[in-house]
């Protein structure tokens, strides 16, 4: 596809986000007055007059149209209009809190590409990765969860940091480090995955009989593999910026996050759309950034159809490892299925791991290894769904590098919580309105790499003596394309199976997915993030489940790789 094709699906979903969030109100079925009213002055009482005083001062009686109209007019002067709560200009409010966002996301950021380095750097002693299994987990550790843990140990108990606000450097070492173990757990995982193929390429072992050291034949080893998860390092950054809402809650960081969810909240219409463009416009230029250094990395390999891909090269895998974490699991899951999650005995609140509770209680006194048993088919249920239907959806887009790139920078600059606040509006909260709007917003990352690999394996040198022989097109695509790209996508979309679990928690955090008293693991957080102190095994179990997960995932998708390569090369060899 031309690359005009990308510049317009880009501005087409820019328009249509937009259109969305200005029609937030009505799509919500809400009063806008009354919300705006009661953001305004939570004592005054809502009368006829005070409401009709409310509609014309922020001109709501001509209607959504008229605002979008407004709106834009304003956009075109530079103006992103006045806070319909404050009264103050949006423009400086949405710089100051992306302002605030970007250094976070910076310091996050440095946090993950530290922790990625650790995990990628026994790779190249080794020559093959390990089976992912910790990095899955460190990915699918709760950043909301961690920032709680980091407030209470270095914040309250030891003294060492700030607990709440943005004074300084000191403020945002704990946040980066809350929302950089998990992006540097998936992002780490990412580059040890591709790296071992390349390895094993011809070049590797010409350098090392030459001489060259082994820590410039791991650089250039690197910046080989590096090429087509460059739109996930951006896709990251991005994320790390919008995406901070719990982190940034919990904390009291002015972020822009932040700064969205409460004007959503408040139907405070002019900031909530100001700090959505900022976050798309953010979006564009990463993607745009991530695009020219790909193309830098590439070099004119990819224009002269020259590139040579890294052969599949499976991690070797142990069968105890996913056996024992499927074991665990399956154990922990069948015990809690024979218990009651329902049950409240106030007598018991809060109590300590025993025989009677195996895992303790929560605030009310329920079982928490029941609510875990129950909760475990609607958390892991939904998050597979959602990660399938983004395996196919990315497949797809793959094919189509311009849709992909232009949609794909949009709906991955948009944070879940505002996603997940428009499909409420029109659907209400619930786990099904979460799954749909974490389906909406997860395919990023996935396309992304998907049209990287594609490209680079129709600009291979292979495909090209493949045409010149006569291959037909469906033998090219069936025999040569699908398999170079499907396998890394499907371990990819493995990796982020934990974080779409971490994301539907996270709106059921923020009252928007299932709702209580359902045991979903994301409301198990939840619940227990009041009194985690207290009861830390109230939502460490929940954690561990999920940290469980990832790495049952990962462990057992690469070990069935492995088996089935090693089945191919008999059958090969037979022949």
């Amino acid at each position: 596809m031309k690359p005009p094709a990308a510049g317009l699906t880009r501005s087409l979903s820019l328009l249509a986000v937009l259109a969305a969030v200005g029609l937030l109100p009505w799509l919500s079925g809400r009063d806008p007055a009354l919300s705006v009213l009661r953001a305004r002055s939570a004592e005054q009482e809502p009368t006829r007059e005070a409401l009709d005083a409310v509609r014309r001062d922020l001109g709501l009686d001509g209607g959504p149209l008229s605002l979008l109209g407004g709106w834009a007019a304003g956009l075109v002067r530079g103006d992103l209009g006045t806070s319909w709560v404050s009264g103050a200009d949006v423009g400086p409010s949405v710089l100051a809190g992306l302002q605030v966002s970007l250094a976070l996301m910076g310091a996050a950021l440095g946090v993950a590409v530290l922790l990625g380095v650790t995990l990628v750097a026994p790779v190249p002693v080794r020559g093959r990765a390990s089976a992912g299994a910790g990095a899955a987990m460190l990915a699918a550790v709760p950043e909301f969860l961690l920032a709680t843990v980091g407030l209470l140990v270095c914040g309250v108990w030891l003294g060492w940091l700030p607990t709440s606000g943005w004074e300084g450097p000191s403020s945002m070492v704990l946040p980066a480090v809350a929302l950089g173990v998990p992006a540097g757990g998936l992002l780490g995982r990412l580059v040890a995955d591709a790296l071992p193929a390349v390895l094993e390429e011809r070049w590797v072992e010409l350098w090392r009989g030459a001489g060259v050291s082994r820590a410039r034949i791991s650089a250039a080893a690197v910046r080989r593999v590096l090429p087509p998860l460059v739109p996930q390092f951006g896709m990251a950054a991005v994320g790390l910026t919008g995406g901070a809402v719990a982190v940034e809650t919990v904390f009291a960081v002015p972020g822009i996050g932040r700064t969205a969810l409460g004007a959503a909240k408040s139907q405070d219409l002019p900031l909530l759309q100001g700090t959505v463009l900022a976050l798309l416009l953010l979006g564009l230029v990463a993607g745009a950034l991530s695009t020219l250094v790909r193309r830098r990395l590439l070099g004119p390999a990819l224009r002269d159809a020259s590139l040579a891909l890294p052969p599949p090269l499976p991690a070797r895998v142990r069968p105890a490892v996913p056996l024992s974490l499927a074991a665990l699991l399956t154990t922990v899951v069948g015990w809690g299925l024979l218990r009651d999650p329902y049950a409240v005995d106030t007598a018991v609140r809060l109590a300590p791991p025993s025989w009677a509770h195996p895992l303790g209680t929560d605030g009310l006194g329920r079982d928490v290894l029941a609510r875990l048993g129950h909760g475990a088919a609607s958390t892991a249920g939904t998050a597979v769904a959602v990660c399938l239907l983004g395996l196919l959806l990315s497949l797809t887009l793959g094919f189509l590098p311009g849709v992909a790139a232009g949609a794909a920078d949009i709906a991955n600059a948009l944070p879940p919580v505002i996603v997940g606040i428009l499909v409420a509006a029109v659907s209400g909260p619930g786990a099904g309105g979460a799954a749909l709007a974490v389906a909406l917003i997860s395919w990023p990352p996935l396309a992304a790499h998907a049209a990287a690999l594609v490209q680079e394996v129709r600009a291979s040198g292979f495909l090209t003596a493949q045409r010149a022989i006569g291959a037909p097109p469906s033998w090219i695509l069936t025999r040569h394309v699908l398999p170079a790209v499907a396998a890394p996508v499907a371990r990819h979309a493995l990796l982020r199976l934990p974080g779409i679990a971490l994301a539907l928690a996270s709106l059921g955090f923020l009252g928007l997915g299932a709702q209580p008293p359902a045991p979903e693991w994301g409301l198990l957080l939840d619940e227990s993030r009041a009194y985690v102190e207290r009861a830390p095994w109230a939502a460490l179990s929940p954690a561990i489940a999920l940290a469980l997960l990832a790495g049952l995932a990962v462990s057992g998708a690469a070990y069935a790789q492995g088996v089935t390569r090693t089945t191919g090369r008999r059958r090969d060899l037979e022949a």
